[in-house]
Parts: structure tokens; C-alpha cells; sequence
């Protein structure tokens, strides 16, 4: 999310009203029941897991759904297939997206997410068209008013991160490679340090800076109605506004 910090600050936002509308358990529960698939019931050898575990516990997730959904991934309790599936598209302003999904339905969730571009004046683009754009990478932001810069630094660096960004105003952002995020995760809870998010993220390694507010306005209202969606996760594009697009 390197330059759009006014969009990173309002999808943390929104995803704390998600969580009183039960997206973000339905979405905890869809990646936990992943995990165990992938990796297992056990928490010390299944670092995800063990990390989605903590998320559901923070966010105040029942017990008995965290159970649950743990066990419709080994398969000891009946439950449908989830899927992690992956959207490319165009938006207004040339701005190119990746929609990550998690569905126990392909059919409806390629539906829904082609009728919202579709309706926002998006649409989908060929696999692999956009994907040169992005970085696959862990992505922590850490609010400035609560650690020294100095000192998250040493922490960051020290476990495996390869970048601390400043240019959010608000936050600091830890970019990590794919294989030292649930490290890096463990290493910062340890040291007491508050995260305000933590992802595997589709970073834009370029991107389109947008200075002409009715497209600004636009692709808010894309990403949006696309976040909004029950099975998908997150909404990553390669875009940065300028300092003159107001953000409501």
C-alpha cells in the first residue's frame, strides 16, 4: 500500500465496522479452517494457524467457533470447501486491483465480483495481466505514537523485515518477505509492540497517481462495494492520490 496511505487508513476503518457486522469472523473462521487443511490442527507446528488464532482471539471470536472451523479443516467435522481464489481487474484511472477471495462458492464469488466491477464501470482482466505490478510480501502497520522509530527498527530488522516505511502519518509500515512474516508477527507480539494490522499483501511495486477527484471518488466506490462483499478478504490496487483528492 506504499503511497496511498488516505485508503490504507480508511480500510482499517472499515474493517473495525466489519467486525460488528460478523465479516471479519466469517473471514477468520474461512482462513483458520485453510490452515489447518494446509498445516495441520497443531498450533506449534503450523505457524498460521497459531497466528489466526491469536487474530480470532483478539477480535473476541467464540471458542467453540475457533474449534470448529479448525476442525472442518482436518475434516473432523463435515463441512463444505473453502478456496482462496484470486481476481485481477482494471478500475477507473487505469488503476490495476487484485481481489483476494476465500468462498466456499467459486460460481457465486466470480459472479458477485464481476457484477460490482461491472456496475462501477471495472472490469476483470486476463490471470497473470496485473500481477507484474505487485509484490507478494508481509505487511505490518504499527502506530507511530506508540514505539520509538529507532527502536521498531532494530525489532523489524532483526527478525527478518526487509523495509520500516514512514510516509504513513499515522503509522509505520513493515514490509517482510512471505517467509518471515509469522516470525516477524511472533518476534513484534513478544515484544509488546502494538500492530494495528498485519497481512500477506499484494504490495504495487509501480504505481498510478490519481489527481482528478471524480476518479478518486470512483475507486473508492469500486473497492468499497468490493470489500463489502461476504467472501472477499482484501482489496489490493496500485494507486496513490494525490494531496489535493479528498478521501470520505
Amino acid at each position: 500500500m506504499s503511497g496511498h496511505s488516505k485508503w490504507a487508513t480508511t480500510k482499517r476503518h472499515k474493517e473495525v465496522i466489519d467486525s460488528k457486522r460478523g465479516k471479519l469472523f466469517s473471514l477468520i473462521g474461512k482462513e483458520l479452517t485453510i490452515a489447518a487443511r494446509l498445516g495441520g490442527s497443531d498450533p506449534d507446528f503450523n505457524a498460521r494457524l497459531r497466528n489466526l488464532i491469536l487474530k480470532a482471539k483478539a477480535a473476541n471470536m467464540p471458542a467453540d467457533n475457533i474449534k470448529k472451523a479448525i476442525q472442518k479443516g482436518t475434516g473432523e467435522v463435515p463441512g463444505c470447501t473453502i478456496d482462496e481464489l484470486l481476481y485481477e481487474a482494471y478500475i477507473a484511472g487505469g488503476v490495476g486491483i487484485v481481489v483476494e477471495v476465500t468462498t466456499d462458492n467459486k460460481n457465486r464469488a466470480a459472479s458477485e465480483v464481476r457484477s460490482t466491477l461491472t456496475k462501477c464501470g471495472g472490469n476483470l482482466a486476463t490471470p497473470g495481466a496485473l500481477m507484474f505490478n505487485f509484490q507478494r510480501l508481509g505487511q505490518i502497520f504499527v502506530p507511530k505514537s506508540t514505539i520509538d522509530e529507532g527502536k521498531l527498527m532494530d525489532i523489524a530488522l532483526g527478525a527478518g523485515a526487509d523495509d520500516l516505511k514512514t510516509d504513513e502519518e499515522e503509522c509505520y509500515e513493515i514490509l517482510c518477505p512471505v517467509s518471515e512474516f509469522y516470525n516477524l508477527e511472533n518476534v513484534l507480539a513478544e515484544a509488546k509492540v502494538e500492530v494495528q494490522s498485519a497481512e500477506l499483501a499484494y504490495v504495487p511495486s509501480n504505481v498510478v497517481e490519481i489527481t482528478d477527484q471524480d476518479v478518486a471518488d470512483k475507486i473508492v466506490r469500486v473497492m468499497d462495494k468490493l470489500e463489502d462483499l461476504d467472501d472477499v478478504k482484501n482489496v489490493f490496487a496500485n494507486f496513490e492520490f494525490s494531496d489535493t483528492i479528498r478521501v470520505v
